[in-house]
């Protein structure tokens, strides 16, 4: 019963899912608010977990960012996932998230729908497999759509043994980029 949560709690259901930030826009129509409201809620949001209330300073807080709305990770603790992530049993790739994993190496800062576009598939699970594992991160959000980009981390750098994306191999002068979608292709 929807009617029954107050408009914090959803707000911060919504929040919780979000894989891009929100706008308020979106917020508003998801949690079914008045636009004023929304924002209201995300600021009384933001301050419960910066601790303006009675309660702690948590380890996430919401920011807004691109236009949107989203919940991260205090800069502060970023070592600290970032060891938890890195301590947890490696597992295998993907072929799927070795092909996303590539494409945002070779092309960022890049957006998940020109990865998609590229790969000519939906890369929105892949992606956050990706940034849960710490291999990729948001760079920034582009300030007309509030698209994120998204770049390699240096752990990925670490776990291929190299420096700098300028020492991986160069893709092959053949190979069509992807950069013109399938029209350019030619198969025959």
């Amino acid at each position: 019963m929807t009617h029954d949560l107050s408009l914090q709690q959803r707000l911060e259901a919504m929040l919780i899912v979000a894989d891009e930030p929100m706008s308020v826009v979106n917020l508003a129509t998801a949690v079914n608010a008045p636009v004023p409201q929304v924002r209201a809620g995300l600021q009384a949001i933001r301050a419960d977990y910066d601790g303006e209330s009675d309660g702690p300073r948590r380890g996430f807080e919401l920011r807004e960012v691109g236009g949107g709305w989203r919940i991260y990770v205090r800069e502060e603790l970023d070592r600290v996932v970032a060891d938890f992530v890195g301590s947890q049993a490696p597992s295998r790739l993907s072929q799927a998230a070795l092909e996303t994993l590539a494409v945002i190496a070779y092309k960022q800062p890049v957006t998940r729908s020109q990865v998609a576009q590229i790969r000519a598939v939906n890369v929105d699970s892949v992606v956050r497999t990706l940034l849960g594992r710490g291999l990729i991160t948001e760079m920034h959000a582009d300030p007309e759509t509030g698209a994120m980009h998204y770049g390699i981390t240096d752990l990925l750098l670490q776990k291929l043994g190299i420096n700098g994306l300028d020492e991986l191999p160069p893709i092959s002068p053949l190979l069509d980029d992807g950069a013109n979608g399938f029209d350019g292709i030619d198969i025959t």
